[in-house]
């Protein structure tokens, strides 16, 4: 089922299934990726409780091992609608017997899209139910048309940051990071989008303090922005080298198993800790011109 939330400039639709984003129109235009199978069947992604790829699609803790694909299971389950209005919906996916025979925690994550003047905030809620400690990544994975109008290309585009200042980067070795290879990303200066730019994977940075990301062309009015305060990594993917007229730009609270990774969660890096009965609470914008 679908969700739809509109105010006087936007609308914007929300499946059940993962609490993913899939549309998102203002100006006659649609902004998000409309995730044709071709080039990658999704929309935006919840990325729960991990965020990019395992070592061997697994990964132990205290002792056992548990199976779990990349970006975790989220995204293909099913969330409940706990509060609707017109402008706002909040989605929810609590733990049970199925997720603890690949996850053994205890959780409610909760999903929010709250529209406003041009833009729609997406707020993340995850409660530790259990009485244990709990171990989690999260992260979004929103996909935007590039080009947003059929009169320009992908080339046409480039991403602009705010602030313009160098960022640290995070390498990938094939889908693993590789910490011991950090480097400086000039980032200080707006990068053309092209589809080399993505030809080792995702670009992946560390960010500190607020950070605005926006997608536009020089000739044209049109432009998506994502928009976030501490929150410490994202990425930037579009599927190489497929031609795909889409680009992510992914909000990441956690990231993939480095290349020497130990495979126990306990080890792993970028994970998140909740003791029993606390709460995380964090959020992103888009803004769409």
């Amino acid at each position: 089922m679908t969700v739809r939330i509109q105010n006087d400039y936007l609308q914007a639709a929300i499946s059940e299934k993962g609490a993913e984003l899939t549309s998102l129109k203002a100006n006659d235009i649609e902004y998000m990726w409309q995730a044709d199978p071709t080039y990658w069947g999704r929309h935006a992604p919840i990325l729960f409780p991990f965020v990019g790829r395992l070592k061997d699609d697994q990964y132990s803790y205290k002792g056992k091992s548990y199976p779990m694909s990349q970006h975790g299971f989220a995204r293909d389950e099913m969330f409940e609608v706990a509060e609707q209005t017109d402008e706002k919906v909040v989605l929810t996916l609590k733990s049970n017997d199925k997720t603890k025979e690949i996850y053994p925690f205890d959780f409610l994550l909760s999903v929010s899209y709250e529209v406003w003047g041009e833009g729609l905030r997406v707020r993340f809620k995850v409660e530790n139910t259990g009485n244990e400690e709990m171990l989690f990544a999260l992260g979004g994975h929103p996909a935007f048309n590039v080009p947003l109008e059929e009169s320009l290309s992908f080339e046409d585009y480039f991403f602009s940051f705010s602030p313009q200042k160098s960022r640290v980067k995070i390498p990938l070795d094939g889908p693993f990071a590789n910490l011991d290879q950090k480097t400086i990303g000039q980032t200080n200066t707006n990068i053309r989008i092209s589809r080399d730019l993505f030809q080792n994977d995702a670009l992946i940075y560390e960010t500190k303090g607020l950070n605005t990301f926006t997608i536009r062309a020089e000739d044209s009015p049109h432009s998506v922005t994502l928009a976030y305060n501490h929150i410490p990594y994202v990425g930037f993917w579009s599927p190489y080298p497929k031609e795909a007229p889409f680009v992510c730009i992914e909000p990441w609270w956690g990231f993939a198993d480095p290349i020497d990774s130990t495979g126990k969660l306990e080890d792993k890096p970028g994970m998140n800790r909740l003791a029993p009965a606390e709460e995380f609470k964090t959020q992103f914008s888009i803004t769409v011109r």
